[in-house]
């Protein structure tokens, strides 16, 4: 028996002689017979040839299977793409526009040609500062506490205080903490001007209600005495660390005795008046 038999190429048809040990050994396994490393690489090429969808072009050139189009847009190069997308797709022109702060043409998503120009757009101006701390006094007769004036932070770099910007604008600034008593409309006198504007609207809405009134077996006031609610602004939490271990006594005293206790904080008065919702358990309102 002859070591070698002839066979035919896969790919080109050529006739070859193969060890009949391989030759065994590939009819074993069901593989091909090719005559060089050539025909087996184009055997195993499955690219197609296609023809360019650019109708200046027309290349023929040749792709994987799935690297094909199926809707036929495929082009020889990104190129040739370009070149077709453009011309069905032109682009827009830019939209020229006036910087709000400088007046100068440009072009852009913004407002503003620059980010100098929006930083300058930003900048509250003196003259708006306190046309702003008169325009609230005009209407709610008094001046701003700094705690709700949004504008704050823009009053102390413009004017370097809090005080100084009140005074420009006219006014006399609000007193330090405690160091002066604010009289109610119902001739209570309050610790602060916060705790005037709750003991006022209780007065308004013509609600019962003692002031400093002793925590029962204690030396500890409250606020505020709704009934049988001991009512509590919390002004200073966090701000005087005694302040925080008088509260936080209270709250003890509170527990202990099961009593009922209402907490109103600075958010709860500004910038807008939240008293309505916060005493709601203590007024009998659904």
């Amino acid at each position: 028996m002859s070591a070698y038999v002839t066979v035919n190429c896969y790919f080109c048809g050529k006739k070859f002689l193969k060890d009949r040990g391989h030759f065994n050994e590939n009819v074993k396994l069901g593989h091909n017979f090719y005559c060089s490393r050539i025909c087996l690489s184009k055997a195993q090429n499955k690219q197609v040839s296609l023809s360019c969808k650019n109708p200046l072009c027309l290349k023929i050139f040749k792709r994987q299977p799935n690297d094909i189009n199926l809707k036929g847009n495929n082009y020889c190069s990104l190129s040739c793409a370009a070149k077709v997308n453009n011309s069905k797709f032109p682009k827009r022109h830019a939209i020229i526009k006036k910087c709000l702060v400088c007046d100068e043409d440009f072009t852009g998503r913004e407002k503003y040609c620059s980010l100098k120009c929006k930083h300058e757009s930003q900048i509250i101006t003196k003259k708006e500062i306190i046309k702003t701390i008169q325009e609230f006094y005009k209407k709610e007769s008094r001046i701003p506490l700094k705690r709700g004036f949004h504008n704050y932070h823009a009053s102390r770099l413009r004017f370097g205080t809090w005080n100084k910007a009140i005074k420009t604008a006219g006014f006399e600034p609000n007193p330090v903490k405690f160091a002066k008593k604010f009289i109610a409309l119902d001739d209570h006198k309050c610790d602060s001007f916060s705790e005037m504007i709750i003991d006022n609207w209780l007065f308004e809405k013509n609600i019962p209600h003692k002031r400093g009134i002793y925590y029962p077996n204690s030396n500890l006031k409250t606020d505020f005495l709704i009934g049988n609610f001991y009512v509590e602004f919390v002004g200073l939490s966090g701000v005087m660390k005694k302040y925080d271990f008088l509260f936080r006594k209270k709250k003890r005293l509170v527990k202990k005795l099961s009593l009922n206790l209402v907490e109103i904080y600075p958010r709860d008065l500004f910038p807008e008046n939240r008293l309505e919702l916060i005493l709601s358990p203590v007024l009998g309102y659904k």
